[in-house]
């Protein structure tokens, strides 16, 4: 047997989803939410008891769906509309209605100090709308965070004949076996390459006197 890995995770990256369609907008390509802070994923399960002769007789367990709540430092609006099928307008104005979010794939990770990876996927859920909340600024600076909740259903995953609702695999450092089985599991497709780059940070241009 392979040795077991008891290191605890201490942080979380590589937030992606994926919608399955929609009429508003349809993410055809899994998309990146950065800066993920926190998400909580649930298995929501009961055990049923049949009683006889004043005793259990049998038990067995009842599933239902997966629910999920994540914490992100700013939840973009194009990510809103798509995650929750808002209609926006030429203009750029987002509109919130009646509206029907689409199906989505969610995949993250949670990292470990040694380098290694738990890669999560959820194959087929639905996001609601969150709550809008905001505080006066004081004197001091202190930062708001965006959150949303969703739930997960059952669904056909290649290599399983039952359907599955959630997806966990652990990748070594260096190693992303794990990561592409589940991303083409749940979107299809190579994995896209997420080391930790800084390409989004605008390096200082020195002038030339």
């Amino acid at each position: 047997m392979a040795e077991k890995n008891y290191r605890s995770f201490t942080g979380l990256t590589e937030f992606y989803y994926m919608t399955h369609g929609g009429d508003v907008q349809k993410v055809s390509d899994p998309e990146r939410i950065k800066y993920l802070q926190k998400i909580s994923v649930s298995k929501d399960q009961d055990i049923e008891k049949a009683y006889g002769d004043n005793q259990v007789a049998e038990m067995a367990v009842s599933n239902s769906t997966i629910e999920v709540e994540a914490d992100f430092h700013k939840l973009p609006l194009e990510d809103r509309v798509a995650l929750f099928g808002l209609e926006q307008a030429e203009n750029g104005m987002v509109a919130v209605g009646n509206d029907t979010p689409p199906y989505v794939a969610v995949m993250f990770a949670k990292t470990m100090e040694d380098g290694s990876r738990e890669y999560v996927g959820l194959p087929k859920g639905l996001f609601t709308f969150p709550e809008l909340e905001g505080n006066t600024k004081e004197d001091g600076v202190e930062f708001s965070s965006d959150s949303s909740k969703a739930e997960f259903m059952q669904a056909k995953v290649d290599g399983f004949e039952d359907e599955k609702s959630m997806l966990i695999g652990h990748d070594a450092k260096g190693s992303t076996v794990m990561k592409d089985a589940i991303w083409s599991a749940i979107f299809g497709g190579k994995a896209q390459d997420d080391s930790e780059d800084t390409s989004d940070d605008t390096a200082e241009e020195t002038e030339t006197p």
